[in-house]
């Protein structure tokens, strides 16, 4: 059955008038929420860990920055925007003690309240908002008078208002101006976290780095292997994101196109789609939230091994060395970086 999509004719703002709304966190998602809120119109403040070193970045953008405990008990509407990992502590040392009857948690991404890492007390709403696309896309679209898509789930109700102060935050960050789809906490963390690993991060990048080995290998320069496993997928996604598959097929060669009908099944075929399936199972099972969780309590180990693996390969020298021959291309420095919260 198609999901119905909310637009703002559907979300009254007025839901969240007078109330005061806190955003735990400004990183990436906590910073483009709070700020779209506040030029909505809307009463936020931010809570933060003493020692953050966002408090003077959100104090520069105009909020008031109190501790994390002191931001849940004045709020009426508090949404979790840390780290999956860091949420559990945070919630058993600031949160918990501070929640009150009649006001609602909310997160953008279910991982916590599905996975049981945060068991919120029944007296209060637990809703989700999640728009689809990094923060700072959500805040650039918001301040071009668009949107990104967004998604909403209820978990508790004791309010009976959840829906619709979901509904108000959605278009209070400018998802209704694009569309709002109702989802579960559960369809919402499961299907993010199956995406991220096989398709979009883990898929892509596995992907692109064994194309790029296999021509290395053969004998073809890293610059040629580079341009042709990684450079121009770009094109071929933006192709896709504006017009589906058949639409990006419709756009390139014949001979690009039969090479893409006739060789990419074989390439990813049934035995990938098994291995998709039992990355499902595990995301499903809780296998996987249970090894995140202690991969985090142990320190990072084999999670700092990997990216650090990651960052050595060969691609990521050669990438570095063409990306400075393209000076039309937004650069990123990510060295040291890290989503602050």
């Amino acid at each position: 059955m198609a999901a119905k999509i909310y637009t703002e004719k559907d979300a009254d703002l007025g839901v969240l008038q007078g109330k005061t709304l806190a955003v735990l966190g400004f990183g990436s998602q906590g910073h483009a929420h709070a700020l779209n809120l506040k030029d909505s119109g809307l009463n936020v403040i931010i809570g933060l860990y003493e020692g953050s070193k966002s408090i003077a970045v959100a104090r520069e953008k105009g909020f008031e920055v109190l501790t994390t405990a002191e931001a849940v008990k004045r709020a009426d509407v508090i949404m979790v925007a840390l780290p999956d990992t860091k949420q559990a502590a945070a919630y058993e040392k600031d949160i918990a003690p501070n929640l009150s009857k009649g006001k609602a948690l909310l997160f953008s991404h279910g991982f916590s309240i599905h996975f049981k890492t945060v068991v919120p007390p029944a007296d209060v709403d637990v809703i989700l908002v999640a728009p689809k696309g990094p923060g700072h896309i959500v805040r650039r679209q918001f301040e071009e008078g668009k949107g990104v898509p967004a998604l909403i789930a209820v978990h508790q109700n004791p309010s009976r208002k959840a829906k619709k102060i979901a509904l108000a935050w959605a278009k209070g960050i400018g998802g209704a101006r694009a569309g709002v789809l109702e989802t579960t906490f559960k369809e919402e963390t499961e299907t993010d976290l199956f995406g991220e690993q096989t398709v979009l991060c883990g898929g892509a990048s596995a992907l692109v780095q064994a194309g790029f080995e296999t021509l290395v290998e053969a004998g073809y320069s890293p610059e040629m292997a580079y341009f042709e496993c990684l450079h121009e997928l770009k094109l071929i996604v933006d192709l896709m994101n504006e017009a589906g598959i058949s639409g990006m097929r419709f756009s390139v060669s014949e001979t690009a196109k039969w090479g893409d009908i006739t060789v990419g099944p074989k390439i990813i075929d049934a035995s990938v789609k098994k291995r998709m399936k039992a990355a499902l199972k595990d995301i499903q099972s809780g296998k996987f939230a249970k090894d995140w969780v202690n991969e985090y309590k142990g320190g990072y180990k084999r999670y700092n091994a990997l990216l650090k693996a990651g960052e050595n390969h060969p691609i990521e020298k050669v990438g570095a060395k063409l990306r400075s021959l393209m000076p039309w291309m937004k650069k990123r420095q990510i060295k040291g970086a890290q989503a602050a919260y």
